[in-house]
């Protein structure tokens, strides 16, 4: 293994062991916000008075644009015959706009 593909490597399941206890935390707060019948008025509420939350949530950002956009690479390289600089320059351009709406997102529960 290359050297940037070994980094590339470690980076995805670096994400990956962030974003798992991020899911499960999200989904425990969907689950609770449905069972409690709160309305978006509420929840947003409730975001913004913490600093808590839009950090949790800019953290799940980061993850999952990092996760996402080296997933993609690989599923590139392994079903087509993309191999040059333009590849990684598309990802890592995938990633930044998964970056930038993810954090739009943040910015409107803050």
């Amino acid at each position: 293994m290359k050297r940037p593909e070994l980094w590339l490597y470690v980076a995805q399941r670096g994400s990956a062991l962030v974003l798992a206890p991020l899911v499960l935390l999200h989904l425990g707060v969907i689950l609770y916000a449905v069972a409690g019948g709160l309305s978006a008025a509420e929840i947003l509420g409730r975001t913004r008075t913490s600093w808590i939350w839009p950090a949790t949530y800019g953290l799940f950002v980061v993850a999952a644009a990092i996760h996402a956009a080296i997933g993609l690479r690989v599923v590139l390289r392994e079903w087509t015959s993309w191999r040059d600089s333009s590849l990684d320059i598309a990802t890592v351009g995938f990633g930044l706009t998964l970056l930038l709406l993810g954090f739009r997102a943040v910015q409107a529960i803050a």
